[in-house]
Parts: C-alpha cells; sequence; structure tokens
C-alpha cells in the first residue's frame, strides 16, 4: 500500500483523516505522516488502516505498469433486478423504466 493509495482512497470514500483515523484505530497524524511520506508507517498500523479502507469497500489495485490505484467495490443492490421491475404480459408497451404504459 502506498501513500498516494491511501489519499486516493479516502477521496473515493470522502474520508476525512478523522474518519479513517477513527475507522482503522490509529493517529489521525499517523495516517496524514504516512500519506505525506514522513513516516514510513509500522506493520501494524499499515494493516489496520489497509484493513478499514478495504471493509469500507476499497480495493488496492497494484503496479501494473501505469502505477498503483484504488477502486470501490460495486454496491450490491438491495434487490434483484428481475424482482425490482416485474415482467409485463406479452403485447403490453413498455416505458423506458419497464413499466405498462
Amino acid at each position: 500500500m502506498k501513500p498516494a493509495q491511501v489519499r486516493m482512497a479516502r477521496a473515493a470514500l470522502n474520508w476525512s483523516l478523522a474518519d479513517l483515523a477513527k475507522a482503522a484505530g490509529v493517529h489521525r497524524n499517523t495516517i496524514s505522516n504516512f500519506e505525506t511520506e514522513k513516516y514510513a508507517g509500522e506493520p501494524d498500523k499499515l494493516t489496520a488502516i489497509r484493513a478499514a479502507l478495504e471493509s469500507a469497500g476499497v480495493i488496492f489495485v497494484e503496479e501494473n505498469g501505469d502505477g498503483p490505484g484504488v477502486r470501490l467495490k460495486k454496491a450490491k443492490p438491495a434487490i434483484s433486478d428481475e424482482a425490482a421491475v416485474p415482467e409485463m404480459p406479452e403485447g403490453v408497451a413498455k416505458d423506458y423504466d419497464g413499466s405498462a404504459m
């Protein structure tokens, strides 16, 4: 996990330093100093930071030639699409959202 990835992850989640510190159980200065590369980070603290971000839905993308990054997991729908929009009988015109017109 790179410092830039932590910054990107916080931005993706719209989390402040204080939000991540609370979620990870570490001091906000630990995160700030890691993000600004003033501090390499203790392994247990970095593990806690990564775990907090991953549990919030962050996926860490390793170096692949274009640089490391992050992305968010897809949100799982509360109900399936099939259950959300009932099927209309054959020959009934449908609006753009699938409902009968």
